[in-house]
């Protein structure tokens, strides 16, 4: 199936989702280090769509152009029963994609073997996807990660789903200078499955396949709609291995990295604020995780090779 005889069309990237212990700490780090605001979930949601359903759960922050979601385990309750288990440090969970046509989507990868399941993690066996608040989204065994598929709609907390959004400009009061998202790093020891789902299947393009030397992981490079995703193979004894060890045979969504104008100003900024730099080259530095939210985020001035989304402002 080629992109243009597809009945679907993967829009943008859905919400990143990290499990922190505590939703203020999470909204101060974000203030602090990103000099972001975040908001409460309960905005949208003030009452409970059902008996033993929990409210203010999550918290939104926008950055650029990415919308992450935090969700604080113990404060989910469906049907009064907490949702997810406790964290005891912030994870990275999953992401997935806004998808114009996401019931035919829905075919498609029914079709191609995915089994797939709802948000109470049931598998779907219906050949058509009924649709409804909530995405449905990929088994791990199948996908790697639990990917998240959803209608686009005019969420409250997401401004990029506005008409005429465009990606906010650097100003001189944004203390890490983040221009867009660079790429999202997910550690795999079968890249296979990955490039599976989001190219042969919902259409991306292998870009460029090579190493990350600071996160120690090698493999390719795919662009998917606004977003790319390095599907990569950790390094035995490298930084990506301590991430990915405890989820094999599984994948696991293990970093976020921002270009930026100008990596001295990240670097600065990050010391007055406590942040621990694990490693750094000229163009590129990775925080340390202890001190940044759980995340090993990173922060880069180079452009990836073959990313072809922003070469109008370039």
């Amino acid at each position: 199936m080629t992109g243009t005889d597809r009945p679907f069309r993967v829009r943008m990237l859905y919400q990143p989702v990290i499990h922190v212990p505590s939703l203020d700490e999470a909204e101060d780090f974000y203030s602090r280090v990103f000099g972001r605001p975040s908001t409460n979930f309960s905005v949208v949601m003030p009452d409970p769509p059902a008996p033993g359903h929990s409210v203010g759960y999550s918290t939104f922050t926008a950055i650029s152009d990415v919308l992450i979601d935090n969700l604080e385990p113990k404060r989910y309750l469906t049907g009064g029963v907490q949702r997810y288990p406790d964290v005891a440090a912030p994870q990275l969970k999953t992401t997935g994609w806004y998808v114009e046509g996401v019931k035919e989507l829905y075919k498609e990868l029914r079709a191609q073997g995915f089994r797939l399941v709802d948000a109470r993690d049931e598998v779907l066996e219906a050949d058509e996807w009924a649709g409804g608040p909530s995405p449905f989204q990929s088994l791990k065994d199948d996908a790697g990660l639990p990917y998240r598929f959803f209608e686009m709609f005019p969420f409250p907390l997401d401004p990029r789903v506005t008409e005429g959004w465009t990606i906010p400009a650097v100003t001189d009061d944004d203390p890490l200078g983040i221009v867009h998202a660079s790429h999202h790093t997910v550690l795999t020891s079968r890249p296979e499955r990955a490039l599976k789902l989001a190219v042969d299947v919902l259409g991306g393009k292998v870009i460029h396949t090579g190493r990350d030397e600071l996160r120690g992981v090698y493999g390719p490079y795919v662009q998917l709609a606004d977003a790319v995703f390095h599907f990569a193979t950790p390094d035995p004894c490298g930084e990506g291995a301590d991430g990915a060890s405890g989820d094999e045979p599984l994948d696991t969504y293990h970093a976020i990295t921002w270009t930026v104008a100008d990596l001295e100003r990240v670097a600065n900024h990050l010391d007055a604020e406590g942040v621990r730099i694990a490693h750094r080259c000229d163009t590129a530095l990775v925080t340390d995780p202890a001190t940044s939210l759980g995340i090993p985020w990173g922060f880069t001035t180079a452009s990836l090779p073959g990313d072809t989304r922003f070469e109008e402002t370039r």
